[in-house]
């Protein structure tokens, strides 16, 4: 059991760097540290006497847990808790302790964001994994070609040999599955070259995706533009971004079709001094795809972009890998963000 006399503790909480509450055993607010009213974006006097739980539009801890802290003695800490506040995502590490202050028990949370830190480690990462998937399907594609073009050659050779025309239906069939294969094996490489490059306006390329949508879906879907005007054209290859963005709304439009509807928002701004990949940019664009549908499962968020994995049922698997090499070859980079009600896509494209 930690004690902390009242005389001097909210001088020393107040000037902490890490987000302090001080909650009761409803999880209402008692107090709170000024780096928790930036947190959490309220001040502290609209925070006294408010419930915890009443702030968060979502979180991946179960809140229970926070209580049971009381109850056990024993605290609780969680090096990776999603929170939404105010519409605001963020990654925290978390602690959790029984506290006597002022002659009463109370629960001392301790909130410390890490959604810098983690992004930085999640994209090295992402983009190590990525190489190295590269490599893995170069090399299972590289095997599975080489069978496929003996087993149609053979197939095409015993198709002129047999003596009952009636048996060629068996050999075309053989011959239509290795192209399938072939196919296949050529959509996991994906786009191996860089296309030809030339100055344009993202605000085409994101006009022809939300025609193409807005054709191949129904009325239950709505699509919201929030372009900026001042964006510049920069260098890139449109037919590769508009597959790649294309990918992205697809899934979106997809998951709220089976949903029952909903809304995607395609938005544009400019980012200064972003980091890709280890490099800064001065300036680049940034496009954010939106929508109010299910959100992303949990647990396939940090593999998304790798090959043949999806979360929608008879999903390939392909479209967000194919996309994220296309950003990559014009030396951006993709982040999501996911919970139930809100899923969101970003873009960073250099500026040069």
């Amino acid at each position: 059991m930690v004690t902390v006399t009242a005389e001097f503790s909210p001088m020393i909480l107040d000037n902490l760097v890490t987000a302090i509450v001080l909650l009761d055993e409803k999880l209402t607010i008692r107090y709170v540290n000024p780096a928790a009213e930036q947190l959490l974006s309220f001040s502290k006097r609209r925070l006294d006497n408010t419930c915890f739980a009443n702030l968060l539009q979502h979180t991946s801890l179960d809140l229970a847990l926070i209580q049971a802290t009381l109850h056990s003695g024993q605290g609780l800490a969680d090096s990776d808790v999603t929170f939404v506040i105010d519409g605001r995502h963020h990654t925290l590490e978390l602690s959790a302790s029984p506290l006597s202050w002022q002659r009463e028990l109370l629960i001392l949370l301790e909130l410390k964001p890490i959604d810098q830190q983690r992004r930085i480690s999640q994209e090295l990462s992402q983009h190590a994994q990525q190489q190295a998937a590269k490599e893995l399907v170069r090399g299972l594609a590289h095997e599975i070609k080489n069978p496929l073009g003996g087993l149609r050659g053979a197939a095409q050779l015993l198709e002129k040999t047999l003596p009952d025309p009636s048996y060629t239906e068996y050999t075309q069939m053989i011959i239509e599955q290795a192209d399938r294969l072939r196919n296949l094996v050529d959509r996991l490489l994906g786009p191996q070259r860089p296309g030809t490059r030339h100055e344009d306006n993202i605000h085409v390329v994101l006009e022809k995706v939300r025609q193409l949508i807005s054709l191949d879906s129904d009325d239950t879907i709505q699509i919201h533009r929030d372009y900026d005007p001042s964006l510049p054209d920069f260098m890139m290859d449109p037919e590769q971004l508009e597959q790649a963005v294309l990918n992205i709304v697809s899934n979106a439009a997809q998951a709220l079709q089976q949903a029952g509807g909903g809304n995607i928002t395609l938005k544009t701004r400019t980012a200064h001094q972003t980091l890709i990949h280890g490099r800064h940019y001065r300036v680049v664009a940034k496009i954010d795809i939106i929508d109010d549908g299910p959100g992303i499962p949990r647990d396939i968020q940090d593999t998304l972009f790798y090959p043949m994995v999806t979360g929608r049922q008879g999903g390939t698997g392909l479209g967000l890998s194919i996309a994220q090499t296309l950003v990559d070859q014009h030396q951006g980079k993709i982040e999501v963000v996911s919970w139930p009600g809100h899923t969101k896509f970003t873009l960073y494209l250099p500026i040069k």
